[in-house]
């Protein structure tokens, strides 16, 4: 299961959308999170790093949710 999840993330009919919900969700995200250091100049190299996983995080749950309906049709 791991692994059919794991091709999943690079699958491009998947990621077509994980990456509309990526961009949608993750800049919602970015701007109440790390809006204001942008603003102010403040982002720093951890805050970075935080803010390239406020966008991998959605990606990687919506094709969880894709994979998983996927195989909940195979069954």
């Amino acid at each position: 299961m791991l692994q059919g999840y794991l091709k999943s993330i690079v699958n491009p009919n998947k990621a077509q959308t994980a990456l509309k919900v990526a961009a949608i969700v993750g800049t919602a995200l970015f701007a109440i999170n790390h809006g204001p250091a942008l603003v102010r100049g403040k982002m720093d190299k951890s805050r970075w790093v935080s803010a390239v996983l406020t966008y991998a995080v959605p990606y990687l749950v919506s094709i969880h949710g894709q994979y998983m309906n996927e195989v909940k049709q195979k069954e």
